[in-house]
Formats: structure tokens, sequence, C-alpha cells
């Protein structure tokens, strides 16, 4: 495939002197525009969109970052991005993945200030976050996908976390449960204060609260190992554990084998409502989950016309977008029986 630089060298001119011409930042002569043009003719070059957009300052691009990129992207995950991308489609932009963590401020801001990206979609949100601070400081739009510890001033769309809890608990509890672990994402997510896996585990443990319900939290690195050692260290603090919330979709896999290799049957003996996920990764687990469905979806698109409303220079909406996860029945919980 040609590039810019084959095309610079094909017609003898620099590189700068084809982003001219293509853009119209500087006058080219007629001359060199028509040899530039022949050569892009001769080597099937067409501009991209950037190139497109540089003279209206716009490269018509979005741009999502996703950090955990070398944990792939999951079903969840997949229906937020599809959306986003969508929905970003319809308005006629590009979306675009960074793959850059909370400790990369810098280098999104640069990219964002050299024109790479219109706005800035902010997954992975840690409750103090530096992308937050240099992307308000760079003056560059930006959305969050998950919120900081103070919002004030900014714009986000989310998983209202305290509500999905409240009703993951209520679900068991009307089953009859009263001994409910939870295992959560990673210690080192928790510590790195991403925002997800602090304000589900408040949830969780106020939601058992409030029914003077002792909570059993344990976290689990993102891998069906991790999730086994977590459930065997759920059941070995509480023997008589009848069910349990999970929010990590790989360590899910590994609790329910598990509960398994100890004769364990799901749902008669122990129930599992997995949460913040989706009925089609439940699907993957015999027998088939019952999952609290996250709003990727309806985020996707949300996020991505709340960035545009802010480039567009559009006032903030008053109330952020909250949205809880919607229970979807499958075949893994049950009414408790004592094993005491």
């Amino acid at each position: 495939m040609a590039t810019m630089q084959d095309v610079a060298t094909l017609a003898q001119v620099s590189l700068s002197t084809v982003s001219y011409a293509l853009s119209g930042a500087r006058p080219v002569s007629a001359a060199t525009k028509a040899r530039i043009e022949a050569a892009m003719a001769e080597l099937g070059f067409r501009p991209n969109a950037l190139a497109r957009g540089l003279a209206s300052r716009r490269s018509h691009t979005l741009a999502l970052t996703f950090p955990a990129m070398e944990t792939g992207i999951g079903g969840t995950v997949a229906e937020f991005v599809r959306s986003a991308a969508e929905s970003a489609r319809r308005h006629g932009y590009h979306l675009v993945l960074w793959p850059f963590g909370p400790h990369e401020a810098d280098e999104i801001r640069d990219l964002a200030q050299q024109g790479m990206a219109d706005g800035v979609l902010l997954m992975e949100v840690c409750l103090d976050d530096a992308r937050v601070d240099a992307l308000h400081a760079a003056h560059v739009p930006f959305t969050m996908i998950g919120r900081t510890r103070d919002t004030s001033g900014l714009t986000f769309v989310d998983v209202d976390f305290d509500r999905t809890t409240e009703e993951a608990v209520d679900h068991l509890v009307r089953l009859g449960h009263r001994r409910i672990g939870f295992v959560n994402h990673s210690a080192a997510s928790r510590d790195a204060g991403y925002a997800p896996t602090v304000r589900a585990e408040q949830g969780f443990r106020d939601a058992m609260a409030r029914r003077d319900l002792v909570a059993h939290a344990v976290h689990s690195d993102e891998s069906p190992g991790a999730g086994r050692a977590a459930m065997s260290a759920l059941l070995n603090a509480e023997p008589g554990l009848t069910a349990v919330v999970t929010m990590n979709e790989m360590a899910t896999f590994g609790a329910t084998v598990e509960l398994q290799a100890r004769g364990l049957r799901i749902p008669d003996d122990v129930s599992v409502l997995s949460i913040v996920t989706s009925p089609g990764v439940g699907a993957m687990s015999n027998p088939v989950l019952t999952t609290m469905h996250a709003p990727g979806a309806e985020l996707g698109s949300a996020a991505v016309e709340a960035l545009l409303g802010l480039l567009l220079g559009a006032t903030p909406p008053d109330a952020p977008v909250l949205l809880p996860c919607r229970l979807e029945p499958g075949a893994s919980t049950a009414p408790a029986r004592d094993r005491t």
C-alpha cells in the first residue's frame, strides 16, 4: 500500500509539501500540485480521513482508550465498542482504539493535540486518573466511560454499581440465600483505584449490611486459574456459602470449575450470579449462568453522543448517565439449601 512518503518521492517533493497539497493549509504551485496528483494516481494512493480533515483542523476521528489490550476484548466490552463505533459512524466519524492506560496520560494528550483525534473516550477510569487531569488542562474534549472520585465539571456515562449490586443481592436473598460471597476484579486494580472494582465492592458490602448479613469478598486476577483460587478462599472462609456474586468474567469460569471439583452442584448447592457481563458470556458456562447484563450498547452510544455534544459546543446534560445492569435469568441460581 502506497504511503504519503512514496508519493513525495515519486513527485520529487518533500513530505510536508504533499501534506500541504492535500490539506490546503499552505499554498502549493499548480505545477507542483499536478505532479503530486499524478504520483498519487500512478501509485493508487488515496488520502485518509485525517489528511482530508486537515484543512478544517478536524480529523473526524474519535479515540477510545482501552488499556487492557493484552487480555483481549471480551464479549461485554465488545458490545460497548461495537455500539460506540456504530454511533460514531452515523455521525460521520471514525472510531479508533488507543491502548493507553492511566499512567500514559501524556501520550494520550500529545496524540490528541497533534490532531490524531477530535475527542477522546476514556475507558478503565480510576478514581484519581491522570488522563483526566492532562486532557482537561490541554482543553481536549473527552468523555469518561466510568467516573473519577470528583466529577465536578466532567462529562461521563457509567454503570450504576450501587443499584446493580443491590439488585444482585436482592435476587439472591429473595431465593433464601444469606451466606453470599463476592468475587471481584484483582487486588492490583483495587490498589490502583480502578473505579468499578472499588464501587462494586462497596455496593455489595452496603447491600449486605442493609440486610444484617456478613459480606465475604475476595479479589481475583483475570484468569480461570485465579478464579479457582478465589472461590477456594471464599469456601474456606465460609464453608456454608450458598451463593456467590462474580464481577470478573474470566475468573467466573474458574470459580464454577472449583465448585464442581469440590462436588458442589450449581445451582443446587451453590448459586452463581455473574454481574456486569452479558448473556453471551454466560452461555459459555455449564449450566448457563444467570447474569446481570452490562448496558454496554446503551453506554457506548451515550458516550459518543455526549462527546459529540462537547465538540459542537453543546451544554452538558444536568444529570449524568448512570445505567444499572439488568437481570437475565439463566440456570445457575435457585432457592437456597442449608449446607451447614
